[in-house]
């Protein structure tokens, strides 16, 4: 990854600006059918929008509040698919909403609700790994909600209603994988790459103009076609070609996840808050938003709280004064749970696109459908702009994206390969098969726990990773206890996942720090690994690991 001198040195089929889910699906499906794609982002993959996530992906039971039976169907295809072309990070997930009377929240209305799913998603199980199993859903009594998910308000309850969704077990390590099978399908990709410009002629857009964000330096990337999906940028990198056109309005809200100690540990909570909430797309109202609690990586992951917000992209935080209110209303709905902002670990937090505002109550309405444009349209050749609007969807709208490039070449676009073919590290038939196999093999020295988190984030790559375990570098003795498995991770994150940062390993190509500290001990480690990989200096090293630290006490 980031040969800055090769991408500088041909004319690509298609170059995309953006490296979160968005761009990575769309070059890999572009070099899937043949093309040849650059990918350039201005800072490191998935480290802006693509990384405050859910990690659900959801099979659209929602969307019946809305009538829309097509998009609940094509959520459920493509949950599918993902778990299909990722057996390794996506799994399926019980999620758990307890229902109260017997009007909006009852169970009758969900049993109803649940029925139209399974059969919506009559097709969902034609997998052959059992793990991947998806029951159908279920009501269940108060007295078993209680036994469940113990601590929730009881007044009013009369049970609760269970369906599966799946979940991602390291959403920056799905991007990766997209990435990685990409650069093996022939793309060429770089992060710290930041498109500054367009090169244009007439009413043509023949390429982009980028600089290394480390060395400052210039470069061109000649393409065919070129591809903006650089989420809350998009605007920002739409104005390079001049002109008034704009695609968001700049229109996003705040959204974050907060990482807390387990508060449920075999399903997910979905549960109605205090407030009233509506959403004018929705053809019924629940009156209410639903707060999500999920199991996650021994942890709980609670969200999503939306602001409307206005301003540079780049400067997003979020402080704890904006968590202590969000602490405020999980605490109400599930009173036992008492969080307080030191239980906080971790905030997943970005920008997304927005329809607007309700008129009644002021409430944030999420963008619905992803939009896509052909600047065609404003007079530019050459140029289409991509918003998303989830993790789920991304995999079909490239393949739209795809199709519709082709179309405007002229073109019959090739048959899309991406529903069937699996991602790079998801070379297995069952997990739980193949992670009893690997278990059998594992390195003296290897903990359990190290070796399923491995398989967990690499599948079958993992074998690959330990490779650098057992040599001797950096001055470590060649092992593959816990600590030679920490330093294989970092180089192989250097080498060959184009990690140049010490931030980039912690956060996205690891799960070392994306649930919590991962203590300064660890830290030491992979910055002393890293720096004699990449020559830092000793100052080097520890500016990367105040910039870590930095992360962590913005929210404390």
């Amino acid at each position: 990854m980031r040969d800055l001198e090769k991408l500088s040195n041909r004319i690509y089929d298609l170059c995309v600006i953006g490296g979160g889910i968005h761009g990575a699906c769309l070059a890999w499906d572009a070099a899937l059918r043949g093309l040849s794609v650059a990918l350039v982002e201005k800072s490191d993959f998935c480290s802006a929008t693509s990384a405050n996530s859910l990690k659900i992906i959801h099979g659209g039971l929602r969307y019946l509040q809305h009538g829309d039976l097509i998009r609940m169907r094509q959520s459920i295809g493509e949950r599918t698919a993902m778990m299909r072309i990722a057996p390794h990070l996506v799994h399926p997930l019980p999620v758990l909403i307890p229902t109260y009377g017997h009007g909006m929240k009852g169970k009758e209305l969900l049993r109803v609700a649940l029925w139209v799913n399974d059969t919506v998603g009559f097709d969902r199980n034609r997998l052959m790994d059992s793990q991947k199993y998806i029951p159908a859903g279920r009501v269940l009594s108060a007295g078993r909600v209680k036994e469940l998910v113990p601590g929730i308000q009881t007044s009013g309850l009369t049970g609760g209603a269970v369906f599966y969704d799946a979940q991602v077990f390291n959403s920056e390590r799905l991007v990766m994988s997209f990435l990685r099978s990409a650069e093996a399908a022939g793309g060429d990709l770089a992060n710290y790459a930041e498109a500054t410009g367009f090169i244009r002629r007439g009413d043509a857009i023949e390429g982009v103009r980028v600089r290394d964000v480390f060395t400052g330096e210039d470069f061109s990337i000649r393409a065919r076609t070129v591809a903006n999906t650089s989420g809350p940028w998009i605007d920002t990198v739409l104005g390079y070609a001049g002109g008034t056109q704009r695609f968001t309005q700049g229109k996003f809200a705040r959204a974050f996840n907060v990482v807390t100690p387990p508060l449920f540990k075999e399903y997910a909570l979905g549960i109605h808050t205090d407030g009233v909430y509506r959403d004018s797309s929705a053809l019924i109202q629940k009156g209410s938003r639903l707060l999500f609690v999920a199991p996650w990586r021994s942890h709980s992951i609670i969200g999503t709280a939306y602001e409307p917000y206005e301003g540079d992209p780049g400067a997003l935080k979020v402080t704890a004064k904006d968590i202590e209110p969000f602490l405020d209303e999980i605490n109400r709905a599930i009173p036992s749970a008492s969080i307080k902002m030191k239980d906080v670990s971790f905030i997943h937090s970005g920008l997304l696109p927005i329809s607007g505002r309700d008129p009644k109550t002021g409430d944030v309405q999420l963008m619905n459908h992803p939009r896509v444009r052909d600047h065609r349209e404003d007079g530019i050749r050459g140029l289409i702009s991509v918003t998303g609007v989830k993790y789920t969807t991304a995999r079909w709208v490239a393949e739209k994206v795809l199709d519709g490039i082709f179309r405007s070449w002229g073109k019959k676009p090739p048959r899309c390969l991406t529903r069937e073919t699996r991602l790079f590290g998801g070379g297995m038939d069952s997990v739980d098969s193949y992670m009893a196999e690997a278990m059998k093999k594992r390195p003296s020295g290897a903990g359990e726990q190290t070796m399923r988190n491995l398989i967990f984030n690499y599948g079958s790559d993992h074998s690959n990773v330990l490779e650098y375990a057992t040599s001797r570098e950096a001055g470590s003795p060649a092992s593959c206890d816990d600590r030679g498995v920490l330093a294989a991770t970092v180089r192989y994150s250097v080498r060959k996942e184009g990690a140049r940062k010490l931030a980039d390993v912690i956060f996205r190509r690891t799960d070392l720090g994306s649930a919590g500290h991962p203590g300064m001990d660890n830290l030491k480690t992979c910055a002393a690994v890293m720096g004699a990989d990449l020559d830092w200096s000793s100052d080097r090293v520890e500016r990367e690991i105040r910039e870590v630290e930095e992360v962590y006490s913005s929210f404390q």
